[in-house]
């Protein structure tokens, strides 16, 4: 059946070359300027295989360089091969004294989460500015000789060209076309997988589908602080207190939310991971936006009135007096509700996302910043603050990448749920680990009663402990057999909603994208299907390239 397939494959390229493409043949072709695009790209590159990055983007990085520097890392001890390498490479950056201009390495220390930000023993470093992940993933595409071209987008109606069930070649809209044996979709949102009619899903499955404690709509489930009940008292939704006939306050949904543990098609909250600083020379004024709109921000100011003060929870330092500021709270930078069609949605229609995304973010700063009605205690302390002068300096100090928590998900050759990751049951053929907490942001902002004595609630937000490392299943990474023979699919990985909240972290991210890769090459070798690579030769070299598959969690007992 593979000779077959050769040959008809020689056959379609004889008959209609420039059809099929003009220009070089890939041994792989990865699709996305992801964090894990770079990795499978190094990785194919040191197994002898010739490689491009077909972009989308103008930046490589993803999220690692466009804002999220406080690494969400779990267990440190489960990160190996060229995932550890980067952030070796980060540590590597920061012990040169010329790498701190804001402040003195001794002032930084050893910041961390739960550990130490340092590993003296391992020469790593896990929190870092977002120009310098920038520059170490450039680095690796250097040294290692690998072309990249960027703001390639592929053309999601009529891109894929396939034979039988592999795909021959990609085009992308400016009509480049590139060709190749393998093919890797390192997107967030699963553009390649989708466009060659890989089964995918959408937002949260139930409670029933496959068994699962944390699926489906979690209404009364209040986890974190980022809801309501964080507040002192109820508050109203309505833009007179207590008077529904006055109407809505923006950012409230008056659908019902759901019954509790169904499905629905919802994602959770996207927001930018800003790059903040309060250094002086280096801070720029929180910018008004265009469309500014101070009523957008009615519910903030409630919740301030009504005592909240944790404004300040989610600026975590990184180097040269720098933050990665992420959501916190029951409103703030996670634009909840907004994002429910850019999953599918066109490239015109997730630019428009993007930019309401943008202005609502903004807006919020400079709500706090400006607004003469915000307490006087939280205002005076925000305006020590503003975006970074030397981050992000051709985007107006913004970050080029929106954080896309969640889009599709692969239905592939084995599903990952909350039971793998909590150990309920084994993980076959493990091709790296996870260990961060599960981890969903708030999915919708809803009315809970009626009348003068209905208050707005928050829901969707979970924390779920994994106690300790899990393992993640190669069958996730590929497709169900008889779809696509050649595509593996690191970040939009096969895993259910709740599953896929520790999963998408960038570490596992650029594990996964190193195990991709080696498959890829060796069902090239082969001839292989990515569904018939043989686990035990892909363990092999894997744990040769200094990935970790297991790891024995110590006992409670």
């Amino acid at each position: 059946m593979r000779k077959q397939f050769w040959l008809l494959l020689a056959t379609v390229i004889l008959l209609f070359p420039a059809g099929i493409h003009s220009a070089t043949q890939y041994d792989l072709v990865i699709y996305g300027g992801t964090a894990a695009a770079v990795t499978a790209a190094v990785q194919a590159r040191q197994m002898g295989k010739t490689v491009i990055i077909v972009s989308p983007d103008k930046y490589l990085g993803g999220l690692s360089s466009g804002g999220l520097g406080f690494t969400d890392t779990g267990n440190k001890a489960v990160i190996g091969g060229l995932a550890r390498e980067f952030y070796h490479r980060v540590y590597q950056h920061y012990q040169k004294p010329e790498a701190w201009r804001q402040e003195k390495r001794e002032q930084f220390g050893n910041k961390g989460q739960g550990t130490v930000a340092l590993d003296g023993e391992n020469r790593t470093m896990w929190i870092f500015e977002p120009h310098v992940a920038e520059q170490v993933f450039e680095d690796f595409i250097r040294e290692h000789k690998i072309p990249v071209v960027r703001n390639e987008w592929l053309n999601r109606k009529t891109g894929v060209r396939k034979v039988g069930a592999r795909i021959v070649s990609i085009r992308t809209l400016s009509g480049k076309t590139y060709a190749a044996k393998m093919f890797i979709d390192a997107t967030y949102e699963g553009d390649l997988m989708a466009a060659a009619s890989v089964s995918y899903h959408v937002g949260r499955e139930s409670k029933d589908q496959y068994g699962e404690q944390w699926a489906g709509v979690q209404t009364g489930v209040l986890h974190h602080r980022h809801h309501f009940g964080a507040v002192k008292e109820k508050i109203s939704p309505y833009l007179i207190p207590g008077d529904p006939r006055s109407g809505v306050l923006p950012g409230i949904s008056t659908a019902p939310p759901g019954d509790y543990g169904a499905a629905d098609k919802k994602v959770q909250a996207y927001c930018f991971r800003m790059c903040l600083t309060d250094h002086a020379d280096n801070r720029v004024p929180f910018p008004k936006p265009v469309g500014y709109d101070p009523k957008q921000y009615e519910l903030l100011l409630r919740i301030f009135q009504a005592g909240w003060r944790e404004t300040f929870q989610k600026f975590d330092r990184i180097p040269n007096r720098k933050t990665d500021t992420n959501n916190h709270g029951p409103f703030s930078t996670d634009n909840i509700g907004m994002n429910y069609d850019y999953p599918d949605a066109s490239y015109e229609r997730r630019r428009a996302i993007i930019r309401e995304h943008e202005q609502y973010q903004k807006g919020w700063l400079y709500f706090i910043a400006n607004d003469p009605r915000v307490p006087k205690d939280v205002q005076e302390e925000f305006r020590k603050w503003g975006l970074a002068r030397d981050e992000f300096k051709d985007n107006g100090n913004w970050p080029h990448q929106i954080y896309v928590r969640e889009a599709r998900r692969m239905i592939g050759a084995y599903v990952m749920t909350e039971n793998e990751l909590l150990k309920r049951r084994p993980t076959p053929e493990s091709v790296g680990m996870g260990s961060y907490g599960i981890d969903s942001h708030n999915i919708q902002r809803y009315i809970i009663g009626s009348g003068k004595d209905a208050y707005v609630q928050n829901e969707g937000d979970i924390g779920v402990s994994t106690n300790g490392p899990y393992q993640i299943a190669y069958g996730s990474l590929v497709p169900k057999r008889g779809q696509i023979e050649n595509l593996l699919v690191p970040v939009t990985v096969s895993s259910s909603h709740i599953a896929y909240g520790s999963i998408r972290m960038e570490p596992v991210f650029m594990i996964l994208g190193q195990s991709a890769a080696t498959a890829a090459a060796m069902a090239i070798d082969g001839k292989l299907a990515v569904q018939d690579v043989p686990y035990a030769r892909l363990k092999e070299k894997l744990l040769q390239d200094k990935q970790v598959l297991e790891f024995a969690t110590p006992s409670t007992k």
